[in-house]
C-alpha cells in the first residue's frame, strides 16, 4: 500500500500534467480547457490508484483472486463521453476531434501516473503537447494553406449579402472564412466581393463555384488562387 506522501504526490503530479495540456486547449477556447483536462487527469490517476491499491486487505483472504487492471480499463471507454462531449458539427465540418483525443491521452496520463510510471506519464506529456503546440504552425504552414481558395466577384448592389451567400452555399457555407464588400471603383452601380474559402477539395471548390455564378446579380467572377 502507498504511504500518503507517494498518494498525495501522484495527484498533484497528475494534476501539474493534465494542466499542461490543458492549458494548450484553454489558450484556443476550447469546451474542453484548463480544468477538464485537470479533472480528468487526477481523476483517472484516483481511479488507478484505487484499483492498484484498494483491494489490498480484500486480497489477503483465501480464494479471493482479483484483477487491478479491470477498473483502470473502463476509465478508457468511460472518457469517450466527455470526448464526445467536445465535438461539434457545423454544417459539414466536424471540430473539436483533437480535444477530443487530447482528453482520452489525458486520461492515459493520469492511469499511468497512478501506477507509478513516472518516467512514461512525463515523456507522454511532453510528446502530446508536442504534437498540439508544436505541430500545428506546420499543418497550417504546409497543409491548411493548400486547402484555402480565394475568389472574387462583380455583383450588382446589393445583390449580395452574407445571407444570400449562406442560403446559397447551403451546408458548404462554413467553408467561408472570409467575406469582404466593397464599392467598385469603375461602377458605383457594382459591388465588389471578395471570399476565401478554407479546407476545400478540388471538388467541393468546383460545386461551390457552380453555386456562386447562379446567385443572381453576378456579373463577373474571378479565381484567384490560393491566398497568401
Amino acid at each position: 500500500m502507498l504511504n500518503n506522501f507517494e498518494l498525495i504526490s501522484r495527484l498533484v503530479l497528475a494534476a501539474a500534467l493534465g494542466s499542461v495540456i490543458g492549458f494548450e486547449r484553454e489558450r484556443l477556447s476550447w469546451a474542453a480547457g484548463l480544468r477538464t483536462h485537470m479533472l480528468v487527469c487526477v481523476g483517472s490517476t484516483l481511479i488507478m490508484i484505487v484499483s492498484a491499491f484498494g483491494f489490498a486487505d480484500v486480497l489477503g483472504n483465501e480464494h479471493v483472486v482479483l484483477d487491478p487492471s479491470r477498473i483502470a480499463a473502463q476509465v478508457v471507454s468511460g472518457i469517450g463521453f466527455l470526448g464526445a462531449g467536445s465535438i461539434l458539427l457545423r454544417g459539414e465540418i466536424i471540430r473539436g476531434l483533437t480535444t477530443a483525443a487530447s482528453l482520452w491521452s489525458v486520461a492515459a496520463i493520469g492511469l499511468a501516473v497512478g501506477g507509478g510510471l513516472y518516467t512514461a506519464s512525463i515523456a507522454a506529456t511532453i510528446i502530446i503537447l508536442i504534437i498540439l503546440a508544436g505541430i500545428k504552425p506546420i499543418e497550417k504552414r504546409f497543409i491548411t494553406v493548400k486547402q484555402r481558395r480565394q475568389l472574387s466577384m462583380l455583383v450588382e448592389r446589393g445583390s449580395m449579402t452574407f445571407h444570400t451567400l449562406h442560403e446559397a452555399l447551403g451546408p458548404a457555407s462554413p467553408r467561408v472564412k472570409q467575406f469582404i464588400m466593397q464599392q467598385s471603383d469603375d461602377d458605383p452601380q457594382m459591388d465588389e466581393v471578395t471570399i476565401t474559402l478554407h479546407r476545400v477539395s478540388s471538388t467541393e471548390y468546383t460545386a461551390i463555384c457552380g453555386q456562386l455564378r447562379a446567385i443572381q446579380g453576378v456579373k463577373e467572377f474571378r479565381d484567384n488562387g490560393e491566398p497568401a
